[in-house]
């Protein structure tokens, strides 16, 4: 009998709870559950902690609970009017936009300082339906750790028929090196060898593969290379705000 009135409780404080959460959240409005940026998501997690607590434990205060959840969605929306408001102390409680790739190369330090991996910035760029990096003129990493992408002016899309031409095959670029080390496996799926890539190297004044940090070669044999010192240090990428 007293397993079955926790239950109820249990119940009850589910269908109390969750109709405050949604106001809340409604109230914190859209940029909480769209965006997430880093303050935004201490904020749901502490909500989410805060509730779970209440709704597993029935002897947890329940309108403690709700209090605190009011409270956390108030003081979630001061800080946000803050942010607006005050740049400087938006910079302080959030991530700044980064850039990682300039000009087609691959900003090794600001990839090592966000400890994002080559295969991660590749997969981020797929999901963008670009495939070779050269292409690239500028990619940032956003606050909520989204890539916004600039591509290349001549690699922007084009209407095939205004322009009265046959349609090319499209660039797809395999990676070759990554962080000095050289993909074998990867040079024989496109039939070619290490010895045609260390010619290459050697065409572009790279005397030894561990200076590359990412290399790739497209499917006509065409080589991108980004060195491990292409931006030496903060002052070689120019800021995105003042």
């Amino acid at each position: 009998m007293h397993l079955i009135k926790e239950l109820l409780v249990v119940a009850a404080r589910i269908l109390t709870i969750l109709p405050l959460m949604l106001l809340i959240t409604l109230y914190m409005g859209k940029r909480s559950i769209g965006e997430l940026p880093v303050f935004d998501f201490l904020t749901i997690v502490t909500l989410g902690a805060v509730v779970g607590a209440d709704i597993a434990d029935p002897v947890v205060p329940h309108l403690h609970t709700a209090v605190a959840i009011v409270l956390i969605g108030i003081f979630q929306r001061i800080v946000s009017k803050w942010i607006i408001k005050y740049r400087k102390f938006g910079r302080l409680i959030t991530f700044e936009p980064t850039i990682v790739i300039q000009n087609g190369k691959l900003v090794v330090k600001n990839l090592k300082k966000l400890r994002y991996s080559v295969d991660n910035l590749l997969q981020m760029l797929r999901e963008q339906e670009i495939f070779d990096v050269s292409t690239v003129h500028l990619a940032i990493i956003e606050a909520n750790g989204k890539l916004s992408v600039l591509k290349n002016p001549n690699n922007s899309a084009v209407t095939i028929e205004d322009l009265n031409l046959n349609k090319k095959s499209s660039s797809l670029s395999y990676p070759v090196i990554i962080d000095g080390v050289i993909h074998k496996d990867t040079l024989r799926k496109l039939n070619l060898d290490e010895d045609w890539l260390l010619q290459q190297l050697s065409s572009a004044n790279v005397t030894d593969s561990n200076e590359v940090f990412f290399a790739s070669v497209n499917e006509r044999s065409e080589i991108h290379i980004s060195l491990m010192n292409d931006y030496k240090s903060e002052d070689d990428i120019f800021p995105l705000h003042n």
